[in-house]
């Protein structure tokens, strides 16, 4: 009985604190938590269809929220996609078109001589975290950056608060510790690093919990090396295959990454600010092809066909956006910017060029965006790699979508390729024959923005260009050189 009464005293005693708590936090601007995930494909997620790959947490994020169908990545592979998503900007505003070096292959296999890269988000750049503290947030980074370091182009100095793990680097050189890496500090041995990136955003959400805060936590996982815990894999491994996906230590890595958004979800709302928060899923780019399968989609990492941009995406905001609701409008990375200042009520830095919109029409299935098209410009090469047959990913190309349509321009050649993705989302059509009124208009409005946004166009020939030394059928690397250490 005493035990009791000193409950209830205690109960009465802490009523008010958590009232007034729970008054402050309705009050509060809206918490935004981005999630990035590395080469996670559209495929790679059960709430879009995998049959393999086991993604619970992430289904149940779905549920609660809204399903973007098309959502897309400003670039096929990491870099340029995440200076994108900083900056607001499409890659002709920032130079950043690529991971290192445009120089890729052969230099007689070349038609056209790339545009320079610059591997670095400027330092001028004010970036997404940059408006967000003027206005008030907490800004933290956690995991992978790859867009410089410090001390003038780390997440430090484009305007983050905290900043744990986010370096100039692409990826880990080790899943599990001693990770060997640039700035972060190893955990005991065998840490898995999914599982560490995850206790440090945990710590940043706890420490700012009272705060309206932004965080983006940005996994390696899923990307190279293929490493996953022992007992994880075998589970994978008596499962049979399934539309193209296969890979039971490519697929312990996605379990883990869900996992851990699950602990990262449960965190918020035992604090009590999961209403308040909006929550972004989303992946930097699509899958590599040599562990998945974007099928029905063309392509994977490093094409601008659909397998290599179209990406997984869900936003969740209890009491704002409808549970397991879809939307199927085109949007793209440089579309958060503008979303999280209209949701932060932030003002947009002034001079500052933004090429996304704001969701929050098609969030609160109240509005339309106001554009009639996306684009792309990616004026270099990729090679092929992993065991792939053939000398690039992609030559130089450009990309618009309007509507049901995308308009392919490859500048080696000029040739185009026309699809109607909701026929089509194979792009196994070319319609270039069959609706040339279509291709004339869409190709008119990609040169027209070209124009526009400063894109380098046309590019120039390449002088030692030789194509009687191209190999034929050339392979170029070894599926199982991306395992590296631990489980391989």
């Amino acid at each position: 009985m005493k035990a009791f009464i000193q409950s209830l005293i205690i109960i009465c005693l802490l009523t008010p604190a958590l009232a007034a708590y729970a008054q402050d936090s309705k009050n509060q601007k809206p918490n935004i938590l981005l999630i990035i995930a590395d080469d996670l494909g559209w495929k790679d997620t059960s709430f879009n269809g995998s049959r393999f790959f086991e993604t619970p947490n992430l289904d149940q994020l779905a549920a609660q929220g809204m399903s973007f169908t098309n959502a897309y990545a400003n670039a096929p592979n990491c870099a340029p996609s995440r200076a994108a998503i900083m900056s607001g900007q499409y890659a002709p505003r920032t130079g950043v078109y690529t991971v290192g070096s445009s120089v890729r292959g052969e230099t007689e296999w070349r038609a056209l001589i790339p545009t320079p890269n610059d591997p670095r988000l400027p330092a001028d750049k004010i970036t997404i975290a940059e408006a967000l503290r003027y206005a008030g947030y907490i800004t933290g980074f956690v995991g992978k950056w790859h867009l410089g370091a410090s001390p003038d182009r780390g997440p430090l100095e484009q305007g983050f608060d905290v900043n744990v793990a986010g370096c100039d680097n692409g990826k880990p050189a080790s899943y599990f510790s001693p990770y060997h890496h640039e700035i972060l500090e190893d955990g005991p041995e065998g840490e898995y690093l999914t599982d560490r990136l995850t206790e440090e955003a945990l710590k940043f959400i706890d420490n700012n919990r009272k705060s309206p805060f932004f965080l983006t936590m940005a996994y390696h996982s899923p990307h190279t090396p293929i490493q996953a815990r022992d007992e994880l894999i075998r589970k994978y491994i008596p499962k049979p295959p399934s539309n193209g996906q296969f890979d039971p230590i490519y697929a312990a890595m996605i379990e883990s990454l869900d996992t851990n958004i699950g602990r990262i979800m449960a965190r918020l709302e035992t604090l009590g600010i999961a209403d308040n928060t909006m929550v972004v899923f989303f992946s930097d780019n699509g899958g590599l092809h040599a562990v998945t399968s974007m099928k029905p989609l063309k392509g994977f990492k490093g094409m601008l066909y659909e397998g290599g941009i179209r990406v997984p995406m869900i936003v969740k905001w209890p009491g704002k956006i409808a549970p397991a609701s879809f939307c199927h409008e085109p949007v793209i990375g440089v579309d958060f910017y503008p979303t999280f200042l209209e949701l932060a009520g932030a003002d947009k830095p002034k001079n500052y060029a933004l090429d996304g919109e704001s969701l929050l029409p098609l969030i609160s299935q109240k509005g339309k965006l106001k554009r009639e098209a996306l684009y792309w410009h990616y004026p270099v090469y990729l090679q092929g790699g992993y065991g792939l047959e053939g000398l690039w990913r992609t030559t130089p190309v450009g990309v618009v979508r309007m509507g049901d349509y995308k308009l392919m321009e490859f500048f080696e050649d000029g040739h185009l390729e026309l699809y109607n993705l909701r026929d089509d989302i194979g792009e196994t059509n070319n319609l270039i024959l069959v609706e040339p009124d279509m291709a004339r208009e869409m190709h008119e409005r990609l040169s027209q923005w070209r124009k526009e946004i400063g894109a380098p166009f046309p590019l120039p020939k390449n002088p030692e260009y030789d194509p009687s030394s191209k190999p034929h059928n050339v392979k170029r690397g070894n599926r199982d050189r991306i395992y590296i250490g631990r489980d391989r």
